[in-house]
C-alpha cells in the first residue's frame, strides 16, 4: 500500500450556523490523483482548504502528509503543499512579473522584495513555466495575462517549492475551449509523471477531469455522495443525484462528459 497523503475522519465545518462540510471521511494515497466535483455551494473549496491546512475543521480529525494538523507546525507543513486558486491570484501585486511570482513561492510569499535567488532557483522557475507553456511570458506582468495564461502560471508557481501535495481549485474555470484543453492536457501529463506531487483538483464539470486521474469524490450540500475510483463514482445514478437532474454520462479516450436527459 502506498503512503497516506490525506486522512480525514468525521470532518465538519460550520460557519454562521451553516454546515459547509458534514461528516467527511476521506483517505488519499500517494499513487492516486483525485478530482472533487459537485454543484455550486457543495463545499468543494472548503474541503480543499481543510486538505491544505489553511482552514481548521469545526469537528473531526485531519492528517496531512503524515502529520496531525492539530499538532503540526502549520507554517512548515504548508511549505510541502502547492496551492493554485483564484485567492492566490487576487493577492498578486499589480507590478509583479511572472518570473518573480514563481520565484517567490520558494519563500512562501507573494510580492518580490529584497530576498535573493540563486541561478538554480531561476532555472527551475523558467523550466516550470516552460512545462506549462509560459516561458515566453517571464517578463510580462501577471495582471496583463489572459485568464488561461494566469492559470498556467499559477500552477508553475505552485510547483516551485517541489511540494508533496498539489491542490488545484477550479484550474479550468473561465477558460475558452482551446485554453481549457491545453491546460487539461498539461495537468494530465503532470498526473502521469512519477516525479510529480500527488494532486487533488476541484471542478464543477466532469468535462474538466483530465485523462489519467484515478479517483473522484462527489459532494452535495457538504456531504460525500460517493468516493473511490473514477469509473465507479462517475455513474449516471451518482452524478444525477449529485447535480439534482437526470444525466446521461459517457467516456471517450479517457475523458468524461455529461448531458441532461430530455424528458418527454
Amino acid at each position: 500500500m502506498s503512503d497516506e497523503v490525506l486522512r480525514l475522519r468525521g470532518v465538519a465545518v460550520s460557519f454562521d450556523k451553516s454546515m459547509l462540510l458534514r461528516d467527511v471521511d476521506w483517505t488519499v494515497h500517494s499513487d492516486e490523483s483525485w478530482v472533487v466535483i459537485g454543484p455550486n455551494g457543495a463545499g468543494k473549496t472548503t474541503l480543499l482548504q481543510v486538505a491544505g491546512g489553511t482552514l481548521a475543521p469545526t469537528a473531526g480529525t485531519v492528517e496531512i502528509l503524515g502529520e496531525a494538523v492539530e499538532d503540526a507546525d502549520l507554517a512548515d507543513l504548508q511549505t510541502r503543499i502547492g496551492f493554485s486558486s483564484v485567492a492566490v491570484a487576487d493577492r498578486v501585486p499589480s507590478a509583479e512579473k511572472v518570473i518573480d511570482l514563481v520565484l517567490t513561492a520558494s519563500y512562501g510569499i507573494i510580492g518580490r522584495g529584497a530576498e535573493s535567488y540563486d541561478s538554480f532557483d531561476v532555472t527551475r522557475a523558467v523550466e516550470l513555466l516552460d512545462a506549462m507553456g509560459c516561458a515566453h511570458l517571464i517578463r510580462r506582468r501577471f495582471v496583463s495575462l489572459s485568464e488561461g495564461e494566469r492559470k498556467r502560471v499559477q500552477i508553475a508557481r505552485s510547483l516551485m517549492a517541489d511540494p508533496e501535495l498539489l491542490l488545484l481549485d477550479e484550474p479550468a474555470a473561465g477558460l475558452d475551449l482551446g485554453g481549457r484543453e491545453d491546460l487539461l492536457r498539461r495537468i494530465s501529463a503532470l498526473a502521469g509523471d512519477p516525479r510529480a506531487p500527488m494532486m487533488v483538483m476541484v471542478t464543477h464539470h466532469v468535462e474538466e477531469v483530465p485523462a489519467g486521474f484515478t479517483h473522484a469524490m462527489l459532494l452535495r450540500r457538504g456531504a460525500v455522495l460517493a468516493a473511490g475510483p473514477v469509473h465507479e463514482v462517475f455513474t449516471e445514478r451518482n452524478l444525477s443525484r449529485c447535480f439534482g437532474l437526470p444525466l446521461r454520462v459517457s467516456r471517450h479516450a479517457g475523458r468524461w462528459s455529461a448531458t441532461a436527459v430530455e424528458l418527454s
